[in-house]
């Protein structure tokens, strides 16, 4: 018969080698509101695999450039789920804004007129002390958009735009998963369902972003085409 394995019952420098981290990195992350305070165990202090696993989740976010702020609230998150799924992929990389600059060849002038309309927001925003690779990427294609013809103003206003539909669009998203609005459910039914949602966050992700494009590149279709029927010449009678 198997017996289970006992839970291991470490002293702070047991637990600092387990982590590769030193006494005063773990004792730190414990002022900060990060790592739970260690376990009576006559009188020791002692600490367990839940310690562990937490230091392993800190180490895992810091490398993906959150704040310290930004990591105490995903640890406390009551879905933890939903944020793995949300910030799926988000890299280590991290550049200042002359990084962006210089990297995604686009110009300060375009650089800071997206930064001013709100479509590179500040990364703390985000819970990052950092612009990473998706900031970037998306500067790439701004600059891409002016050497492709568009001139920079019009990119900057084609960007706000899209900036604040897309944020009146996300709040309803939001309030539609939250119950406020859509179905009526009884308390214990959108709690269940909400379960379900956040532990499929990163799977359901990318279904809804495909439905999403294909709206946007119908509705773009439907209303250019209309555009053109409304300024063609009337055919003569």
């Amino acid at each position: 018969m198997s017996q289970e394995t006992p839970e291991p019952n470490w002293r702070i420098d047991d637990l600092a080698q387990q982590a590769g981290l030193t006494v005063d990195t773990i004792r730190f992350y414990q002022r900060e509101g990060l790592l739970p305070a260690a376990e009576r165990s006559g009188r020791a202090k002692v600490y367990g695999a839940d310690h562990l696993e937490r230091l392993t989740r800190i180490r895992d976010l810091q490398a993906r450039r959150f704040s310290l702020a930004a990591i105490r609230a995903l640890l406390n998150s009551e879905r933890p789920d939903l944020v793995d799924g949300i910030f799926a992929g988000e890299g280590g990389l991290s550049y200042s804004l002359s990084d962006l600059v210089e990297r995604s060849g686009c110009s300060q002038e375009l650089l800071t007129g997206l930064r001013d309309n709100g479509l590179l927001r500040d990364p703390r925003d985000f819970g990052r002390d950092a612009y990473d690779a998706t900031d970037l990427d998306v500067m790439r294609a701004a600059a891409e958009l002016v050497r492709g013809g568009l001139p920079e103003a019009l990119v900057v206003e084609l960007a706000a735009i899209y900036v604040r539909g897309v944020e009146a669009m996300q709040v309803q998203v939001l309030d539609l998963f939250g119950g406020a609005i859509g179905p009526t459910w009884e308390p214990k039914e959108l709690a269940a369902f909400q379960a379900v949602a956040s532990g499929n966050a990163g799977r359901l992700l990318p279904l809804v972003t495909r439905v999403v494009d294909y709206v946007h590149q119908r509705t773009l279709q439907r209303l250019t085409l209309g555009a053109i029927a409304r300024d063609a010449p009337s055919a003569p009678v």
